[in-house]
């Protein structure tokens, strides 16, 4: 089945943290677990949204989000405040540490990306390098 894109993403550079092991690979604020969840409870079937990347934009690498039936092999399972993220295993050794935020204004609403590990990102956010 093929997979069906669940929203668009901006990226963010920000202060490096060290890499001290957290709970997880990924947080997600609450705004971004309201927005999980109203996402997953209009897809009936889907158990969680998978986070990849892939070779795209000016600056080498994009997120991507799909909704997820299943978990697959090697996904990392973030699960928060009743929601499931699958990172898929692309995409954890540059989202390890990141923050996932839900912003909305009059003119659009996104997943936006706290990420300590990128060296630069495009200058519209959508892309960037590690």
């Amino acid at each position: 089945m093929a997979s069906r894109s669940a929203a668009t993403a901006t990226v963010r550079a920000v202060k490096r943290r060290s890499l001290i092991p957290t709970k997880a690979a990924l947080s997600l604020t609450s705004s971004a677990v309201n927005r999980v969840k109203i996402l997953l409870a209009e897809q009936p079937g889907s158990l969680a949204l998978r986070i990849g990347v892939r070779q795209r934009g000016c600056n080498g690498l994009s997120y991507t989000l799909d909704y997820a039936e299943k978990k697959e092999k090697f996904d990392e399972e973030v699960l928060q405040d009743g929601v499931k993220i699958f990172i898929d295993k692309k995409a954890q050794l540059s989202i390890l540490g990141t923050e996932m935020d839900f912003q909305e204004s009059k003119l659009a609403s996104e997943f936006v990306f706290n990420n300590p590990n990128i060296s630069g990102t495009c200058g519209c956010g959508e892309s960037f390098s590690v």
